[in-house]
């Protein structure tokens, strides 16, 4: 039998942003260096969070004060479970966050390092994932915004057709999916907005060739993010190429995440593409001076941005 989490469950039209996924406590360690096989390392830093990306998105657009929403997979009625809904009603993202007593909520351990890699334990179970396919959808009635990520597979499909029914965009977040010509079909196609990745840690590639195929599948604007080398962006006949600022990395993780958060919060406010970009890329640029997602201040990262090295491209 399923009970249901006391999170503040939210009304139809009561949220601007709604994400879809599954959600999983996570351990973020942050080390000086990676240690070899059967070694140890220092610990420089570590927390407690909650992932996956489309949580870290509800989470991050409620701490700048946007309206936020997660429908997400059930957690087990365990002492995680019971601390992720906790930890989502004082944050004040909405959602009906469902508590099964037979399953387990699952984990993700993290650890990264000052190259900005990041080396992850976690589980994806089915039958944990499954349980999207049985999530009310109402939330995202009266949305702006509808956010998902391409790995949890053809679950978001039914998210994403109910999202384009009733008129909602959809941000997708495709990382190196773009390379399988079938998921580019079936997803990239029902997005309004699509990131992906070529940094060398997720798969090499023309940024310029992924952002044209993903405009091509029906995007209407593209994004690749590149890791430390920034992002290039493309909407309609602009394109931009966008150089990050130089920062002392301690955690790369959740930075994706907190770039897709940043270009949402811009959309939503009315922002062009060039304003959007340098919002996103100086929201990730801050997350990775500390251990895992945070919510910078509106102004810290506005001031940031505006030092941001813009180069428009030629399509």
């Amino acid at each position: 039998m399923v009970s249901t989490g006391h999170g503040a469950a939210g009304e139809p039209g009561s949220v601007e942003v709604v994400c879809f996924g599954m959600i999983t406590p996570c351990i973020v360690v942050a080390v000086e260096q990676f240690p070899e096989h059967n070694t140890g390392a220092l610990i420089q830093g570590w927390g407690e969070f909650i992932y996956d990306d489309a949580a870290i998105v509800a989470c991050l657009l409620r701490g700048w004060q946007v309206p936020s929403g997660l429908i997400g997979t059930a957690l087990g009625d365990d002492r995680r479970g019971r601390a992720v809904v906790r930890q989502l009603q004082e944050i004040g993202v909405q959602g009906d966050f469902r508590l099964v007593p037979d399953l387990e909520t699952p984990l993700e351990i993290d650890v990264s390092d000052p190259s900005g890699a990041r080396t992850y334990f976690w589980r994806r179970e089915r039958e944990v994932l499954n349980t999207l396919d049985s999530a009310d959808l109402s939330l995202l009635e009266g949305a702006h915004m509808l956010y998902v990520d391409w790995y949890d597979g053809d679950h978001i499909l039914r998210a994403m057709d109910n999202a384009d029914r009733r008129g909602v965009p959809v941000f997708l977040n495709l990382e190196h999916g773009h390379q399988d010509p079938e998921i580019l079909e079936r997803y990239a196609r029902k997005a309004t907005i699509c990131q992906a990745v070529t940094d060398a840690a997720q798969r090499q590639g023309d940024p310029l060739e992924v952002a044209e195929k993903l405009l091509e599948a029906g995007a209407g604007t593209a994004i690749v993010t590149l890791g430390g080398d920034g992002c290039l962006a493309a909407a309609d006949d602009e394109m931009l190429r966008v150089r990050p600022p130089r920062v002392s990395v301690v955690d790369g993780a959740a930075a994706g995440a907190t770039f897709s958060a940043g270009f949402i919060y811009g959309y939503l406010r009315g922002w062009d593409l060039e304003q959007s970009v340098r919002f996103a890329t100086a929201a990730a640029s801050l997350k990775c001076k500390v251990v895992g997602p945070r919510a910078f201040p509106l102004q810290e990262i506005e001031s940031l941005a505006r030092a941001i090295g813009v180069e428009p491209l030629s399509l």
